[in-house]
């Protein structure tokens, strides 16, 4: 059986001009992970700031992530922060992450930076999407949300949603849930969805909601 660390990264926007020059859109403010090991358990977790090189915190990503400039204004660059990142993960680790995005935010900044790490080349060749897997468990094309994914999972959602690290977690819970042989949709959600075989979602998030009875959970 493998480890796992499942990934996530919440960024910040960088100027136009820069933008074209590095050919990056974003750069990576904060880094989540969760550490799952051979029984699919969560035994570890990892979360550090990184402070970006061209790009700021503005009101909409403060207001998204929760993350201040006070956060990042101490923490460590992008080198250093990945740097630690590998060194907490196990050697035999695979990543994962909800959609490749944060696998491609990650290798394109380190390349527009001029960054180099010997160990990711294996892991981003190995490196797994739980979005596309969650998409074939349920047998449906488009792409899920994670936070629609996880109340369609049952899974009691742990932190606010874009905090590197509570994201990272409720992947995590998300991901080892699909690994075992009896992955269930709720009950309510796969009736008000896939009752008559459709596609295509035909019911409100709201109204979803008053059937699930769901209940966020503090970290």
């Amino acid at each position: 059986m493998n480890k796992y660390v499942v990934i996530d990264l919440e960024m910040c926007k960088i100027p136009k001009g820069i933008s074209k020059i590095k050919k990056i859109k974003n750069e990576i403010i904060q880094i989540g992970a969760a550490l799952l090991d051979e029984k699919l358990e969560i035994t570890d977790h990892f979360s550090i700031y990184v402070k970006p090189q061209f790009g700021w915190i503005d009101t909409y990503i403060k207001r998204l992530t929760g993350i201040r400039m006070d956060d990042i204004r101490d923490a460590p660059g992008i080198e250093e922060a990945t740097k630690a990142l590998l060194e907490w993960m196990p050697e035999d680790a695979i990543l994962v992450s909800w959609s490749m995005s944060d696998k491609n935010q990650l290798e394109r900044e380190l390349e527009a930076k001029g960054i180099s790490f010997k160990a990711l080349n294996h892991l981003y060749e190995t490196w797994i999407d739980s979005q596309q897997m969650f998409s074939d468990k349920v047998d449906v094309c488009r792409k899920y949300a994670l936070n629609e994914a996880l109340i369609a999972a049952d899974i009691c959602v742990e932190g606010r949603e874009h905090d590197g690290l509570a994201d990272a977690w409720n992947t995590a819970l998300l991901f080892s849930k699909m690994q075992k042989d009896n992955f269930k949709l709720n009950p309510y959600y796969e009736s008000a969805c896939f009752g008559k075989k459709q596609e295509k979602l035909t019911v409100t998030m709201g109204e979803l909601f008053k059937n699930l009875g769901l209940q966020t959970a503090s970290t």
